[in-house]
């Protein structure tokens, strides 16, 4: 019989290692994410039919399948209803119950292993525990409110800071490590856990300080981040139970959040340090038409439409704005006109576009475009001073040249995509204010750029009724 469980936990290993390499293309994702499923379904039944410690098995099958009833249910309900503007809060949420899960899995073993009841805390059992308490109540509290910043709760929407609050936050972490130490050093079971419960809060109270003075420019770095701590979570205690597929994908998850997250610093030109400690987004900028910048130039949406569809070339930037008013599908339609016209349409793709890592990628494939026509920003950027028309829809700070020429602009450094470069850049924008990380844009006031203010579905909508009357 163990020789058919490590036989079935290695397929199911295989299905997430093959599964997440299916999502790295777009035309193999839905497969992909299929493969990894089964592959967790198969685990979760080994799991509970098969599973033994100390030679007893699990019994309490009602409790079990009522529990991945109804999260089953929650689950497939909130993420068939959500619409792509929220999905970064979707994301936060259920990594933040991975989180939860692994901490309170430390938790529980932490209260009934026999092994430390009886002996030693200072043992390898109990190190991974208190690895896995700290980590995943980290994630868990951190993903909630960052899901309140991406929700838009304005006591937390814009990024809370006080003084001293690098020396607190610190102070948090470094006391969650003492704490750790101070329980494996105890021979009493009754101490050790009033230090094991204060570990347990002291963690939590350092996820939320940890997200809260974060900017919402940041939120795709935090939420990756956030990832990787879930899955070295997850991994530890997949350590602890000595199940190699719990192992195994918290291995993929931490690793591929971790990766993930050094990508989109680089993509920033920050460094991680920076990005948790450096208040990025706080910045506040006047948009204003008339302010600093200059004065915006309009354009109508017939002549906005006469320009595009006279073009050979034309490049759509997408950004936040492009998911809140739910425009993927007409923006598709008005690329597939334009195509028609003979007109060469490119989407060029900043890495922290939207609001967690691949939203844009994600929101477009909703709309079946084609994944060929999705360029990252290293492969576009060449390509703009030969664009007739670059359209911005929603996006700002990605397109920001101050990052390039403002040394105290908070983005300074940060490559961005230059649309600049185009010989005419037509901008689709909610109102004046300013992007998400608070600063003014100066390609608004460039002479090549022309504004068109509206929501952008129904922008859209007009400037494809207006190309086709051309």
């Amino acid at each position: 019989m163990e020789a058919y469980i490590e036989i079935s936990y290695l397929v199911a290993s295989l299905s997430f290692v093959f599964g997440l390499k299916m999502m790295g293309h777009p035309d193999s994702a839905r497969k992909g994410n299929l493969l990894a499923a089964v592959g967790m379904f198969l685990a979760i039944l080994l799991t509970v039919f098969l599973y033994q410690k100390n030679g007893h098995g699990l019994h309490n099958y009602a409790w079990i399948f009522t529990a991945i009833v109804i999260g089953t249910v929650l689950g497939a309900v909130s993420a068939k209803k959500v619409d792509m503007k929220a999905m970064p809060q979707m994301v936060s949420l259920f990594n933040g119950m991975g989180g939860a899960c692994a901490a309170v899995i430390s938790v529980v073993e932490f209260t009934y292993n026999e092994g430390l009841k009886t002996g030693s805390l200072m043992s390898t059992t109990a190190l991974v525990i208190l690895l896995g308490t700290i980590i995943g109540s980290i994630s868990f509290s951190g993903s909630m409110i960052a899901f309140g910043k991406l929700q838009g709760y304005k006591a937390i929407e814009k990024p809370v800071t006080f003084p001293g609050q690098f020396f607190v936050n610190n102070l948090f972490l470094l006391a969650s490590i003492v704490l750790g130490v101070m329980v494996m050093m105890k021979s009493n079971q009754a101490e050790a856990s009033m230090l094991f419960y204060a570990l347990f809060g002291t963690a939590l109270l350092y996820g939320i300080l940890f997200v809260l003075p974060i900017g919402g420019a940041d939120m795709p770095v935090v939420i990756s981040l956030l990832n990787s701590f879930t899955g070295m979570a997850a991994a530890f205690a997949g350590f602890l139970y000595g199940n190699k597929v719990m192992l195994t994908g918290g291995i993929l998850v931490g690793s591929a959040g971790t990766i993930l997250t050094v990508v989109m610093c680089k993509a920033m030109n920050r460094s991680l340090a920076n990005v948790i400690f450096g208040g990025f987004g706080t910045a506040s900028g006047e948009a204003a038409a008339g302010g600093a910048g200059g004065v915006y130039k309009e354009i109508s949406p017939s002549d906005a439409a006469m320009l595009l569809k006279y073009s050979s070339k034309v490049v759509i930037v997408p950004g936040y704005g492009l998911a809140v008013a739910q425009a993927q599908h007409a923006i598709h339609e008005m690329d597939k006109l334009l195509e028609a016209e003979g007109v060469e349409v490119k989407y060029a793709i900043h890495p922290v576009a939207g609001r967690m890592p691949g939203h844009m990628n994600v929101l477009l494939a909703e709309a079946d475009v084609p994944y060929p026509k999705l360029c990252e920003m290293d492969d576009i950027n060449p390509d703009f001073p030969s664009t007739d028309v670059v359209i911005v829809v929603g996006a700002n700070d990605v397109v920001n040249p101050a990052a390039k020429r403002d040394k105290s602009s908070p983005i300074y450094g940060m490559p961005i995509l230059e649309a600049e470069e185009a010989k005419n850049i037509i901008v689709l924008k909610r109102g004046r204010g300013a992007g998400y990380a608070g600063i003014e844009n100066e390609l608004f006031f460039n002479d090549k750029t022309k504004m068109l203010f509206g929501n952008a579905k129904d922008t859209i909508t007009q400037l494809v009724s207006e190309i086709k009357s051309v």
